[in-house]
């Protein structure tokens, strides 16, 4: 069939050429909506201009086909062959492309909006400037591809093969890229704010300049990862592999890490402002100095010149256990969780309930807090529902007054004015811990259960794993039990003295904090 026989038919309402061989033919900026190329052989087809929407490729051969500008709205090309094709500035919004080849495919400034090229071969395709927003790419084929300047906002690329992309100032906001292959990428300054990246192989991949904020990189593998200059202010590496990562003068602020591998990695010059610095693997870490100050502005370094920076790096989660002497019983794990829930939307500082371990005579509350300095004023309010409260808020505002009493040089205690500090802000907690109690009718009720009655101790742990008992009741683990552990006699009479800690004690344990909030 040659093109005026095809054009006639499809002006008599024609659209079925099923099969047609139309390859080497000239039907540039022809409309043929809706008609269908399926299994047709359109091989070096010269399309540029045309207007296809609708049409049907499925199967099709369009290999070094010119279709430049042509108008492939909602167009299927599943499992069709367009290797080598010209697609400059092709509308292909909406198009189906599910399995369909494009091997070294030019798609330069192409719209491929809502697309679905699931599965689909672009090895070696050149998309620069494409705009692929909301791009269905899942476990497509995009080695080697050139996306560089492409928008790819809120794309579905899970499990696609990009390894040896260029994607440098690409725009992949939102973009989906769990458990993608992503070996040597280029992604220089892209964004990939908000990107799932959990699970993805980013190995040798340059992230130089890139923005990261808020992106998941959970379990992501980010060995010997270029990630100087990079955003990564409130992003997720739990369990991330960034070993040999090269990580100067990353923004590295309120990011989640937990369980990073960090061996060998360099962090100098990284900006760490409110980051945890516990559960991390840093055998050979590399870090001259790094930045603590809130924006990132150098105004406060941590340098690194004599001491190990693996020390800086291996902090312990600051947390505070209250333990019961009784078990939980639950009537009472009914009231506990009505009155942590009431006291969090009162105290942002405790945000989270804590974790519990139930034993056939002590009950565990273990609370994690953000830094060292939230340890005292926190526990002030974590006691609440219990009646040791009042006596343990006495002790914590006793050891306070202990330090600010004597006459201590800086050797002995970092910071003076750290002290006055912790004491104006467990002052302040206290008055609201009153407030709390005075309106929040489920701690009364709390009360009344014998459980939040029973003796309790309250033990603090900072990020250098130092330990400070802060309240102990004096019947607390006094019981008496028969061989078949039935309680014969309590004798939970309220503590009237209250033990303080060693001086010596107090001094180790608030110097031994670590303010990266400063």
């Amino acid at each position: 069939m040659n093109v005026e026989e095809l054009l006639a038919k499809y002006a008599n309402g024609v659209i079925n050429f099923i099969g047609v061989d139309l390859s080497e033919a000239n039907l540039s900026g022809v409309k043929l909506c809706g008609v269908n190329f399926s299994q047709a052989n359109l091989s070096v087809i010269n399309l540029s201009g045309a207007n296809l929407s609708d049409a049907n490729f499925s199967h099709a051969k369009l290999n070094v086909a010119r279709l430049s500008g042509a108008n492939l709205t909602n167009a299927i090309f599943n499992h069709s062959s367009l290797n080598v094709a010209n697609l400059i500035r092709a509308d292909l919004s909406r198009a189906q492309l599910r399995g369909a080849s494009l091997v070294r495919a030019e798609l330069l400034r192409a719209e491929l909006s809502r697309a679905d090229l699931s599965e689909a071969n672009l090895e070696g395709a050149d998309l620069r400037e494409a705009t692929l927003r909301h791009t269905n790419l899942r476990r497509a084929n995009l080695n080697s591809v050139i996306l560089r300047g492409a928008s790819v906002i809120s794309a579905n690329l899970k499990m696609a093969h990009l390894n040896g992309a260029d994607l440098s100032r690409a725009d992949l906001t939102s973009a989906n890229l769990r458990d993608a292959e992503l070996k040597q990428v280029n992604l220089f300054q892209a964004n990939l704010s908000g990107a799932d990246l959990s699970g993805a192989n980013l190995r040798w991949a340059d992230l130089s300049g890139a923005n990261l904020s808020w992106a998941d990189l959970s379990g992501a593998k980010l060995s010997g990862a270029n990630l100087v200059g990079a955003d990564l202010s409130n992003a997720n590496l739990t369990n991330a592999s960034l070993v040999h990562a090269n990580l100067m003068q990353a923004k590295l602020i309120k990011i989640e890490w937990v369980g990073a591998d960090l061996t060998s990695a360099d962090l100098t010059g990284a900006k760490l402002y409110s980051t945890s610095r516990f559960g991390l693997k840093t055998e050979g870490l590399v870090c001259q100095w790094i930045d603590l100050s809130p924006t990132g502005d150098r105004t406060m370094i941590q340098k690194f010149d004599t001491e190990d920076p693996r020390d800086f790096f291996n902090e312990t989660p600051p947390t505070i256990q209250i333990i019961v002497d009784a078990a939980l019983e639950p009537e009472a794990n009914f009231a506990l969780a009505g009155a942590y829930y009431h006291i969090a939307q009162e105290y942002k500082l405790l945000p989270q309930p804590p974790s519990m371990e139930i034993g056939r005579r002590r009950t565990v509350f273990t609370f994690r807090v953000e830094n060292d300095a939230a340890l005292l004023p926190t526990a002030c309010i974590a006691i609440l529902p219990f009646q040791d409260a009042s006596n343990t808020q006495k002790n914590i505002h006793a050891v306070l007054a202990m330090i600010e009493k004597e006459n201590l040089s800086t050797s002995s205690i970092k910071t003076a004015q750290r002290v006055k500090q912790l004491s104006t802000a467990i002052a302040q907690t206290i008055i609201q811990a009153n407030t709390i109690r005075k309106i929040k009718k489920n701690l009364h009720l709390a009360a009344k259960i014998k459980f939040f009655q029973t003796p309790t101790q309250t033990m603090l742990t900072n990020s250098s794993a130092q330990t400070l008992i802060v309240y102990e009741n004096t019947n607390f683990g006094k019981r008496f039990i028969n061989a078949s552990d039935t309680i014969l006699a309590d004798v939970y009479t309220e503590s009237t003295t209250n033990t303080l800690p060693p001086l010596n004690t107090l001094i180790d344990f608030v110097n031994s904090f670590h303010y990266v909030n400063e």
